[in-house]
Parts: structure tokens; C-alpha cells; sequence
């Protein structure tokens, strides 16, 4: 059966020394997945990683918003991602542009893109300026999008009214959101607008459970977002694209259906997200 991971990491230094050893057991798994950008090195490498194998491994590339307003804030880049500063705060559409004519057909989606307001600047002045910018390089790759036709891979951490309130003002747009944490309300304006929501090992975290009964399977997909957000049976280990397991048989439960049937049609749903 089928299951692709909407959501990896494989292309940040917390894989540096195993990456093709863990890709190569995923697919062993018959496990696809998605490896996602953060910035332009880490888009870069994830394309590089999937322009290694035929078939199975896919990428997309683009600037998430604490890079994209790092200016306001000091934060320091997190060692499982990369050894690179936290020092990208332009979006430069014509390096991302070029990524893309680089390798097409390995890269299926701009992301993850979007808000996140969880860390923010202390005066009210600094924190509406830090999120002008966040919108501003947001619709830049929005617009990326729509030149390439590419779904968006959707970040948002504690923004999501404004998040909604922008994508309500643009057409045509499809993707999931990623690691939604958000409330059934939300979930279903995200579902409205023509999104699918993402699902990981943070639903062993959070109560997510009226989300996860309220949300169709045919408006859901999967991911692991690893190295992080490891399934509670697996706690304390590095996440990895099999641990995906795990997070599908929580939702087969909650929802009283069968892990197959659930594999199934979320596997479907991604296949066509992605046109993978």
C-alpha cells in the first residue's frame, strides 16, 4: 500500500550522513516523499536529493517566513536544519525561478511559505513591520506559484485568521497546509479555498482530534516533517518518512476505518496535489 510523505526534511544536516540510507529504506516501504526548502540552500539541496532517484523522491523549494523576516528577530538556525545563518531576508525570485528550470520535474510545490508569528518583535511598531514583510515575500512566491502552475506548501504558526484573510483574496490557488494546528473552522475556510490539510506526529501532541474527525479524507494528506515531531512510539528517535505509519493509524482509528482505506485515499489525494 502506497504512502507518500507530504512533508520531509531529508535535505536538512540532521540526514547529512545517512540520507540515501534512509531514502533507500522508505522506498523500500513503498514510501514516497517530499522533501521541502526552508531557503534557498535548503531548497537547492532537496532538489538535489531528488534528482538522484527515478522515482519516489520529489522536492519543493521555497523561503519560509522566519527567513523571510529575520530581520526582527534574533533567532539562530536550528542545528538539525543546516550550518547556514539565519541571514536570507529578500526573496530573490529570479535565483528561485531558475531552481525550478533546473529541475522541473522533480520539484512539485512552492514551500513552505506562509506566516508565522509565533516568535515576533517586543514593540507593537517592529511586530506590524515584521508582519508586512512576511505578506509581502509570502505573495512574492505566490506569484511564483501561479507563473510554474506549483500548489503551495503552507507554514503557519499562530497567524492563521491572516493567512486565511490573504488566500481569500486570491483565485485558482491549491495546496495543503502544513502541520495544521489550527481549529475545525479554520480547517474547513482552508477546505473552501481548494486546500488539504496536512497531518503529523504533532496529533500525538496536541489535541487534534475534532480536527481530524471534522476533516474528510478526501480533504486530507500526510506528512512527518521530520527530523522533527517524532510519533509518540518512536519519541526520543530522529524522525524519518516510515514513522509516517504511526500518525495514519491514529487517524484510522479515531475516524473507525481501516489503515488501507486511509493509505488509499490520502495517497490519491497527494498523487493528485502534486501530480506525482
Amino acid at each position: 500500500m502506497k504512502i507518500i510523505d507530504t512533508h520531509s526534511h531529508l535535505n536538512f544536516r540532521a540526514f547529512k550522513e545517512d540520507s540515501d540510507e534512509v531514502i533507500k529504506r522508505t522506498l523500500a516501504e513503498d514510501i514516497w516523499m517530499i522533501n521541502v526548502g526552508t531557503k534557498y540552500e535548503t531548497s537547492l539541496k532537496a532538489v538535489e536529493i531528488a534528482k538522484q532517484y527515478e522515482g519516489g523522491v520529489y522536492s519543493a523549494v521555497g523561503l519560509h517566513p522566519m527567513y523571510a523576516a529575520a530581520e526582527f528577530v534574533k533567532l539562530k538556525t536550528d542545528p538539525d536544519e543546516g550550518e547556514f545563518l539565519i541571514k536570507e531576508q529578500e526573496f530573490n525570485k529570479e535565483k528561485y525561478r531558475n531552481l525550478i528550470l533546473s529541475g522541473k520535474e522533480k520539484i512539485v510545490a512552492i514551500g513552505e511559505i506562509g506566516l508565522d508569528y509565533y516568535y515576533k518583535p517586543k514593540t507593537s511598531a517592529k511586530l506590524q513591520q515584521f508582519k508586512e514583510k512576511q505578506k509581502k515575500i509570502f505573495l512574492e512566491q505566490v506569484e511564483l506559484a501561479k507563473e510554474f502552475n506549483l500548489p503551495l506548501v503552507l507554514h503557519c504558526r499562530v497567524a492563521h485568521d491572516d493567512l486565511i484573510e490573504i488566500l481569500s483574496k486570491e483565485t485558482g490557488l491549491k495546496g495543503v497546509v502544513h502541520c495544521f494546528t489550527g481549529t475545525v473552522e479554520q480547517a474547513q475556510k482552508y477546505i473552501k479555498m481548494g486546500f488539504l490539510i496536512g497531518i503529523n506526529g504533532i496529533i500525538f501532541k496536541l489535541d487534534l482530534d475534532d480536527v481530524i474527525k471534522n476533516v474528510s479524507l478526501e480533504k486530507m494528506v500526510f506528512e512527518t516533517d521530520c527530523p522533527y515531531l517524532t510519533p509518540s512510539p518512536e519519541s526520543g528517535k530522529r524522525n524519518e518518512p516510515i514513522f509516517i505509519k504511526y500518525t495514519i493509524h491514529k487517524v484510522a482509528e479515531l475516524k473507525g476505518i481501516s489503515f488501507d482505506e486511509v493509505c488509499e485515499k490520502t495517497t490519491e489525494n497527494a498523487r493528485n496535489l502534486f501530480r506525482i
